[in-house]
């Protein structure tokens, strides 16, 4: 469970907050990243037949979503665990939450079931991929996975006349991503980055990618994620190639170039978030890793460090959506707008430590907390977000094809 206060930060965790800080508390991808670790590499054969199938795509023509909002003040939301906000006197309530149903006299329900964009993905793509409800008007999708579902036809535009808050305050580092270029069906809720960290008690200072895969201090001792958008990504940057326009061959190589490193004994495994335990306790000495656990682990050992890569690093988003046959989309963009005043930003930020989308959130987060206002995890600068790169919507095609070379390389 979440802590309800954060620790003084020691000289040492200072020092990592300066590279990319973030509070003490246990973060939302923590927690998802444990619990899609177990299901990710064995859902590769559900997972991958989840992400690698064609689905039955829908159009607006063929998909009629029937909007009762005016008659009915309520809504289904559904999120990854531990992304809100919590009461510090009784973790069963969120603020920001009924701060909503009491401006609106809309009653959510929450429920937070996403635990892995392919696992959910195996649980709702029947319904709609027949044009069928899913009992959900909002749900939060990683990036590339909502472009899948934008792609299949399954998601709802937005009407961007009920979300002046998200046109006044979404960071313009966020507008018009490549899955949705221009910004129709999804919205922000946080964003995050992969990097590199390493443990200084058992190995001298790591500062590129290139390190992990080529120095023999390191042999052995090296993890990276199993998650393929984020480990390729990475090794497309060592490579000197761009991951947000790459090539089938750049991929190719960068994917030979780990698959080296893999056979060599370079790398010891592949995993989800249990690389934190294995990295505290010394068991791996550096590996690929996010940001956000990296730092929490810097509160209670110091020796734990997050790296900017030399080569680069890249940033995720997890977006709300309306899918199709959701009967309240309205009352979804009121939501979505609601969460786009900063004051209400900042107090979600201060609660889930990773990046916070919207623009004046920080000014107001000063006010309460100016520590964490200067947490560049949560605030990067503009300086550092122009460095972050993300990985570029694939085709389904691409998704099965490079999905099973990677697969076949970390050994799943």
């Amino acid at each position: 469970m979440r802590t309800s206060s954060r620790k003084p930060l020691s000289p040492e965790a200072s020092a990592v907050v300066a590279a990319f800080g973030g509070s003490g508390s246990m973060s939302r991808r923590t927690l998802m990243r444990g619990t899609a670790a177990a299901g990710a590499l064995a859902a590769l054969g559900g997972s991958l037949a989840a992400c690698g199938t064609k689905g039955t795509k829908q159009t607006e023509a063929t998909c009629v979503s029937t909007d009762n909002s005016a008659t009915e003040k309520t809504l289904a939301f559904s999120n990854w665990p531990l992304y809100i906000d919590v009461d510090e006197k009784d973790e069963t309530k969120r603020p920001s939450l009924i701060g909503f149903e009491q401006a609106t006299g809309i009653k959510v329900t929450y429920a937070e079931d996403i635990n892995d964009n392919n696992e959910f993905f195996g649980k709702i793509n029947k319904q709609l991929g027949a044009c069928q409800s899913i009992d959900r008007d909002v749900i939060v999708m990683t990036d590339w996975m909502a472009g899948k579902l934008v792609r299949l036809g399954w998601m709802q535009k937005l009407d961007k006349a009920n979300l002046p808050n998200v046109a006044a305050h979404l960071s313009s580092f966020l507008k018009a991503p490549s899955w949705d270029p221009n910004d129709e069906y999804g919205v922000v809720w946080q964003a995050g980055l992969t990097g590199v960290a390493y443990n200084a008690k058992v190995t001298k200072e790591v500062r590129s990618i290139n390190d992990l895969l080529t120095r023999p201090d390191l042999k052995g001792k090296v993890a990276m994620l199993s998650e393929m958008e984020d480990t390729m990504a990475l090794m497309l940057l060592a490579n000197g190639n761009d991951p947000r326009t790459f090539t089938d061959a750049q991929f190719d190589a960068a994917l030979a170039k780990l698959e080296k490193a893999v056979q060599s004994g370079q790398i010891r495994k592949f995993t989800g978030n249990e690389y934190a335990q294995d990295l505290d306790k010394g068991d791996i000495a550096a590996c690929f890793a996010w940001s956000g656990d990296v730092i929490q682990l810097g509160f209670e050992n110091e020796n734990v460090k997050w790296v900017n890569p030399e080569e680069g690093f890249t940033y995720f988003t997890d977006n709300m959506m309306v899918p199709n046959k959701a009967t309240h989309k309205a009352n979804a963009e009121k939501l979505m707008n609601y969460y786009y005043d900063p004051k209400v930003a900042a107090e979600v930020a201060a609660w889930v430590n990773y990046i916070c989308p919207v623009d004046g959130a920080q000014a107001e987060m000063a006010k309460v907390d100016p520590e964490l206002a200067e947490n560049p995890l949560i605030f990067p600068t503009g300086e550092e977000l122009a460095k972050a790169k993300d990985f570029r919507t694939l085709t389904d095609a691409e998704i099965k094809s490079y999905g099973e070379k990677f697969q076949k390389v970390i050994g799943a």
